[in-house]
C-alpha cells in the first residue's frame, strides 16, 4: 500500500484499488473489496484478449501469462495476501497445465497461428480464449482469496468446474452484444409470419 500525507499531516493509506484507508477513513468493506477485484478481473480480461491478438505463435501466450500473472499480483494486493512472483508463475503453470488445455485450447490456437489460411481463424479465435481463461482465473482466485486461501494452499483441480462455469460466463457475456451494437437485420420481403415462425 502507498502511504500519502495530507495536508493536515494525516497518513492515509491507497490500497491497489485506489480506495483510501487510515486515520479517518472508513475500512474497506468485504463488498467493496468484491465489487474492485470484480472490475479488475473484467479489466484484466480485456487486456488478455489483446495479448492474444499477436501474431506470433507462443509469443502470444507468453503475453497472456504476464496478464494473468499481473492480475495475481494485483488480487494478492487487494485481499493482502502474500505474494512473490515465482509463487505466481508457477500456480499458474499447475492452473494452466491441469485445467486451461482441457478447455480452451489456447496453446494450440497459438501454435496455428504459423500456418497459412488456419493460422489466420487461429488469430481471430486466440483472443477470445484468452480474456475467457484471464477472466476464469481470475474469478477463481477472488473466490479463494475470500475464503482465506493464499498461494501456497491453492489447489487447482479444487476449482476445475468454477473455472470452466465463469469462462462459459464470459462467452455468454461476449455473446450477448447489446441490440444496439448489432447490426440491423436485413428486411425480408414477405409477412411477418415468417418472423414469428423463427422465434425472432
Amino acid at each position: 500500500m502507498a502511504q500519502e500525507t495530507t495536508g493536515a499531516g494525516t497518513v492515509e493509506r491507497k490500497d491497489p484499488a485506489g480506495a483510501t484507508t487510515g486515520s479517518g477513513a472508513t475500512e474497506m468493506t468485504d463488498e467493496r473489496r468484491h465489487e474492485l477485484a470484480s472490475k479488475m478481473v473484467d479489466r484484466f480480461s480485456l487486456w488478455g484478449g489483446a495479448a492474444g491478438l499477436i501474431p506470433v505463435p507462443l509469443v502470444d501466450v507468453a503475453a497472456v501469462g504476464a496478464v494473468q500473472l499481473q492480475l495475481l499480483r494485483r488480487l494478492s494486493q487487494l485481499y493482502g495476501v502474500p505474494f512473490s512472483e515465482n509463487m505466481g508463475k508457477s500456480v499458474l503453470a499447475s492452473l494452466v497445465g491441469s485445467i486451461i488445455p482441457a478447455t480452451s485450447g489456447m496453446g494450440v490456437t497459438s501454435a496455428l497461428k504459423g500456418v497459412p489460411i488456419i493460422g489466420l481463424l487461429s488469430t481471430l479465435a486466440m483472443p477470445a480464449l484468452s480474456a475467457g481463461a484471464t477472466y476464469a482465473i481470475g474469478k477463481a482466485f477472488i473466490e479463494h482469496f475470500r475464503s482465506g486461501g493464499t498461494f501456497l494452499d491453492f489447489n487447482p483441480p479444487d476449482y476445475k468446474e468454477f473455472i470452466k462455469a465463469q469462462k462459459e460466463k464470459w462467452s455468454r457475456r461476449i455473446d450477448a452484444t447489446p441490440p444496439a451494437a448489432q447490426p440491423a437485420a436485413p428486411a425480408r420481403s414477405g409477412s411477418s409470419k415468417g418472423a414469428s415462425a423463427t422465434g425472432a
